[in-house]
């Protein structure tokens, strides 16, 4: 592969540690609880941050809406160095159980058959979308260690933001799937693939189910977005394998 088209980065700006997430608001917010935060690339609006947590190098970056967005970004991520990457996003949650400001630590992620920008990848075939074990498992564990209202399950990762309704919501969750977003079966693929380590840290921020006219906007999801930063940022610099 050749550099990079899109993060204008070189390597040693980009951290091994990464979070990635959709919104440039959010990156912007998580990159503040880093020391010394520096802006290594804002091209096409993707604005991509490092600095350190607890003395250790750590990335934050912005990586679009929906899968093929995601997955240019993870892939530029990796050939600049980065070998663990958490998506830091928020979903709509499919079950009763789930309440807005919840957090959902996925499992897999259930996609369309060559949908999500996958099927060029194995083209007729079924890519494994699941994060990696040890870094889910830690994540976990330090979501735990914050009391943080949890659930852990697998979602679904939609290509499209509008097409959800009641019935969908209905298909899933009889499926076993907790919550909808749109980025963590390319995230979780691309991981087996280009063999990083991988894994999502998701807040509920509106219902499919229930409260369905509450969605949380950036602003009134900022204690929730810092507590999930905090997490991450906890599990990423522990990690040893």
């Amino acid at each position: 592969m050749g550099p990079p088209f899109h993060i204008l980065a070189k390597k040693g700006d980009i951290a091994e540690r990464v979070i990635i997430a959709g919104d440039p608001y959010r990156v912007k917010q998580i990159s503040s609880l880093l020391d010394n935060p520096v802006l290594v690339n804002e091209n096409r609006g993707l604005f991509v941050y490092t600095g350190k947590y607890k003395g250790i190098p750590v990335t934050v970056a912005t990586h679009g809406i929906g899968s093929g967005s995601a997955a240019i970004v993870i892939e530029e991520l990796v050939m600049l160095g980065a070998k663990y990457i958490v998506r830091l996003g928020t979903a709509g949650a499919l079950i009763p159980e789930l309440d807005i400001g919840d957090y959902v630590v996925a499992s897999g992620a259930a996609c369309i058959h060559n949908g999500n920008s996958l099927g060029q990848y194995a083209p007729g075939y079924c890519l494994p979308t699941a994060p990696s074990p040890q870094l889910t498992g830690l994540l976990i564990e330090k979501a735990k260690s914050r009391n943080a209202k949890l659930v852990v399950g697998p979602v679904f990762s939609s290509d499209s933001f509008y097409a959800e309704n009641p019935e969908f919501a209905k298909y899933w969750s009889e499926r076993g799937v907790v919550a909808v977003e749109m980025e963590c079966a390319s995230l979780f693929a691309l991981s087996w693939i280009r063999r990083f380590h991988s894994a999502a840290l998701l807040i509920i921020s509106d219902s499919l189910v229930k409260d369905k006219s509450v969605f949380l906007t950036a602003n009134e999801l900022k204690p929730r977005v810092e507590l999930a930063a905090t997490i991450v940022l906890d599990t990423l610099v522990d990690v040893d394998f």
